[in-house]
């Protein structure tokens, strides 16, 4: 598909559900004055006159699933939080986005701070939290920056502390910035981190809804998740559910980025197709087309160009053979090299492997080390074979989802792009990397 250089058809034009990014371009939108007058806390004003069960169940009718790859239903984990068992409950939010390609939190965070802060409120009264952290990727300083100052913002008015607007509820909320370790998205993983462990990921059962936090009952969300809780509690259930397809409700921030002409965040109605997408973002750059791209981020399986009308919705994109992750669109073109692009995730994966388990920490170390042979022009055909068995020796087998997810480029390219491959062990291809790369490589 090369670039239409024209504008946006109104019907691709009409996908565009601008929700949780309606408030970003306005001038100062991180400021709680700006907020409260682009209806800021009416939402949690509401929420406080309603009982926490009815706020959980409506949560539940609107469908609102996790955004923060795994798609799972938002209502139904706030469920899993035991009542009355006499603990402390805690509501922890996965700000810590380090997936390459993966960029809709950080300007959530950024320019609509508060809209994340009233999120926290509502969803700490419906599971009974009364402390709730943000822990936000190290790197991402001047987005933890915007959060304090509105969480300072938010005691000063009343909406946190003692007695949250007379309602006779209380809640604490912390940001905590982390040290820059992609391990530390995996839920378990970042708990250990906020208890101020080592962020590795834990053995389950038992799970966070029973032993999270401190041994205690905890939900662990995601930036877009938890924003997207005071809109539902203004427009209701079925307002959200106009938007999308039927079990994948609401609308989604699709972060478009590679070959295209206006990369960027696109908000859009779930079950929008990549063809439409590229339509939205100027089409492909001059003189390139479509060859492969993510549908959800670098630990998602690589889809090609005979995919591009596939909705991007959770059980369609799972029907195409990928999953939709945290829908970072990654778009590259024919002059773009799979087993390349493959390569430089794997070092990354190598690179963020906590090294708690075999699988992960092992296999990652050697595929990357095949793959640099394969790049210098030094690879044979056993090479691909081996990949595949590693592969095959990782998934399911690591302990987290880490490994797992670095399998996925490398099982998809294969699958779709082996010639790509065998022209670099054949000698078609001219190598990528020298043989020097590969004397004293380390870990």
């Amino acid at each position: 598909m090369s670039a239409p250089n024209s504008a946006p058809s109104k019907a691709v034009l009409a996908k565009l559900t601008p929700v949780l990014t309606k408030r970003w371009s306005t001038p100062d939108a991180w400021r709680r004055d700006t907020y409260e007058q682009l209806d800021g806390y009416l939402g949690l004003r509401k929420a406080l006159r309603t009982r926490p069960d009815e706020l959980i169940q409506l949560v539940k009718d609107s469908g609102l699933r996790g955004r923060g790859g795994a798609g799972f239903p938002t209502g139904m984990k706030w469920g899993f939080i035991p009542q009355n068992d006499g603990k402390p409950h805690y509501l922890v939010v996965n700000a810590d986005e380090g997936e390459p390609g993966t960029c809709k939190d950080l300007p959530l965070m950024t320019h609509d701070p508060h809209s994340l802060i009233e999120g926290v409120i509502i969803a700490s009264y419906a599971i009974g939290a009364h402390r709730a952290y943000i822990y936000v990727r190290g790197e991402a300083v001047n987005a933890a920056r915007r959060l304090r100052h509105a969480v300072t913002e938010a005691y000063e008015a009343g909406y946190l502390g003692k007695d949250v607007l007379g309602s006779g509820y209380d809640l604490d909320v912390y940001v905590h910035s982390g040290a820059g370790a992609y391990i530390c998205g995996e839920e378990t993983a970042l708990l250990d981190s906020l208890e101020g462990l080592r962020g590795q990921p834990r053995l389950r059962p038992p799970f966070p809804a029973t032993h999270g936090l401190y041994a205690c009952p905890t939900v662990v969300n995601n930036v877009g998740t938890i924003a997207s809780v005071p809109f539902i509690v203004l427009g209701g259930a079925d307002w959200w559910k106009s938007m999308g397809t039927e079990k994948s409700s609401g609308p989604m921030i699709y972060s478009l980025s590679g070959r295209i002409v206006y990369p960027g965040q696109y908000e859009c109605s779930m079950g929008i197709t990549l063809r439409e997408l590229i339509e939205l973002a100027g089409g492909m750059q001059p003189g390139h087309e479509l060859k492969f791209w993510t549908p959800g981020g670098s630990s998602t399986p690589l889809l090609t160009a005979d995919h591009m009308d596939v909705p991007l919705d959770f059980e369609s994109v799972a029907a195409a053979g990928s999953i939709l992750g945290t829908t970072a669109t990654q778009i590259f073109s024919d002059q773009d090299c799979p087993v390349y692009a493959t390569f430089r995730w794997l070092e990354f994966y190598h690179h963020e492997s906590c090294g708690k388990c075999t699988p992960c920490r092992e296999g990652n170390y050697w595929m990357m080390l095949t793959y640099r042979r394969i790049l210098s022009g030094q690879g044979t055909h056993e090479d691909l074979d081996t990949l595949l068995d590693t592969c095959d020796n990782i998934l399911g087998r690591a302990f987290c989802g880490l490994g797992d997810g670095a399998t996925s480029p490398v099982t998809s390219s294969l699958a779709y792009f082996k010639q790509d491959y065998l022209s670099y062990i054949e000698g078609r291809s001219a190598p990528k990397l020298s043989g020097k790369e590969l004397v004293g490589a380390h870990r």
